[in-house]
């Protein structure tokens, strides 16, 4: 898995994201739009005839360390790495499409989108001025993952918070998947072993505790250690309570890195009225004047990284051109990078190359 001065770029050939996705589009229907898994991490994956996808949000490798993820830790069969960036809506686009950013569009937890003015947050599709954006029914290429497995006699199910049920963002990724919808995790662990019963199904279930804690309360926190210990009991108990024919495999979609209050590092809007300022906290998008930009990079905890040098850290070159930055800005160790419309409140954070953003866990189930 390559590496580079500090931090790590994702391994697209068969050790990332959307190569488990392929890996299980494969088994279930003969074909997949990405490469498959390096055999190393494919051969501890038992054939099946459904399999239960189980993202858990926010785990990266390093958190199963804590004593609270005992029962993940012990199914842990390999790394992979987290798509770029290391966000939560850039992960969903690529299960939700099997591709990697490069092809499916979706670069940033903040996006330009053609025929709006400001950034737009694709996770609550409201623009940077807190303005509600119309969502685009057709953002994910198609035909998405679910439309492919449908087309292929396997239907596919996901499993997640009730709440999230009707949301822009549940819709653009969803379309073609059924929707369950769950109260609490005794029910999440229900639904899902409910929905895994019959045969040749894909179940996609995503629990979001983790990285919500983490982000609010940090990796010291009892609500943290209970979020991770609600989420591993799961684990072993979907283990002993699906059926024979269902095989289980775990991931995330990122990990995470704590930021102090000094590490924030604000970016006021007036200071710089001719830049665009878009992407995540950890890995800023800018568009503007070279000059501008040059004048942002002396102020700012950051190294600069100009279109053609991030390019690859999407993926393969592929179709999906929307609203490509100049170039990005990676925080340092510690630090982020806070336009006005990004969150300034939170502990833990993601979005860039470091290895704790990139590195998240492949947990299979005993057979």
């Amino acid at each position: 898995m390559p590496e580079t001065s500090g931090f790590r770029i994702p391994d697209y050939s068969g050790a990332s994201l959307p190569n488990l996705v392929a890996e299980l589009e494969w088994r279930l229907t003969g074909s997949a739009p990405s490469p498959r898994l390096h055999p190393h991490l494919s051969d501890g994956i038992p054939e099946a005839a459904s399999y239960v996808l189980l993202m858990i949000d926010g785990l990266g490798a390093h958190q199963l360390a804590h004593r609270a993820a005992s029962s993940l830790a012990a199914a842990r069969q390999g790394t992979l790495d987290a798509p770029f960036p290391t966000t939560t809506t850039v992960s969903l686009a690529t299960v939700a499409s099997g591709l990697p950013p490069s092809r499916h569009g979706v670069i940033g937890h903040f996006m330009l989108l053609d025929g709006h003015p400001h950034p737009v947050n694709v996770l609550r599709w409201v623009d940077s001025t807190g303005r509600p954006v119309p969502e685009r029914r057709h953002m994910i290429p198609s035909p998405n993952l679910w439309e492919r497995l449908a087309a292929a006699g396997i239907e596919p199910v996901t499993v997640q918070p009730r709440g999230y049920s009707n949301t822009p963002l549940t819709r653009i990724l969803y379309r073609g998947c059924r929707f369950e919808g769950a109260d609490g995790l005794i029910d999440f662990v229900q639904a899902v072993v409910d929905v895994a019963r019959v045969p040749g199904r894909l179940v996609f279930a995503y629990f979001p505790d983790v990285d919500i804690s983490a982000h609010v309360h940090g990796f010291g926190s009892p609500a943290y250690a209970e979020a991770l210990f609600g989420i591993s009991a799961a684990w072993e108990h979907l283990s002993g309570l699906l059926p024979s024919h269902v095989g289980m495999v775990g991931t995330a979609d990122h990990g995470l890195v704590s930021v102090r209050e000094a590490g924030k590092h604000r970016i006021r809007r007036r200071h710089h009225p001719d830049l665009v300022l878009y992407g995540d906290p950890r890995s800023l998008y800018v568009r503007g004047p070279a000059e501008r930009i040059a004048a942002l990079g002396a102020e700012i905890p950051a190294t600069w990284h100009p279109l053609r040098e991030i390019e690859p850290w999407w993926g393969p070159p592929g179709d999906a051109r929307r609203a490509r930055p100049d170039g990005a800005f990676l925080a340092e160790a510690g630090r982020v990078l806070l336009p006005g419309h990004m969150d300034r409140r939170m502990v833990g954070y993601h979005g860039g190359l470091d290895a704790r953003e990139v590195e998240i866990p492949l947990l299979v189930a005993a057979a």
